[in-house]
């Protein structure tokens, strides 16, 4: 794994990186990769694939989050918004649009 100055260089810095810490809470709950595989609802191939590395689909990564109690990890990936783009929308409509008139002759 190459890391330069504390970032991950390569996409399969990520995914090896994730696939561990998957790996590692899974251990840390008494679980084989079978018994994950069945809790989250996904193939056997997929636990395996994720731990080591070789990529995976955001499905099996959020219902194995889910299986393993670290949902906390989802929402760092997509944190709720601070402003909600339908409220600055509901806003400018609530003012009318004002035209800027300019003095003739300027």
């Amino acid at each position: 794994m190459t890391i330069t100055h504390g970032h991950f260089s390569t996409t399969d810095d990520w995914e090896a990186t994730i696939g561990e810490q998957f790996r590692t809470l899974r251990l840390s709950r008494h679980l084989d990769q079978a018994q994950l595989a069945e809790l989250a609802g996904v193939s056997l191939g997929a636990v395996k694939g994720l731990e080591q590395g070789r990529g995976s689909t955001l499905k099996t990564i959020v219902r194995l989050a889910r299986a393993l109690e670290r949902e906390d990890w989802l929402r760092g990936l997509a944190p709720r918004p601070a402003v909600s783009p339908v409220d600055v929308l509901r806003s400018s409509r609530a003012q009318p649009r004002r035209r800027v008139y300019r003095p003739r002759g300027s």
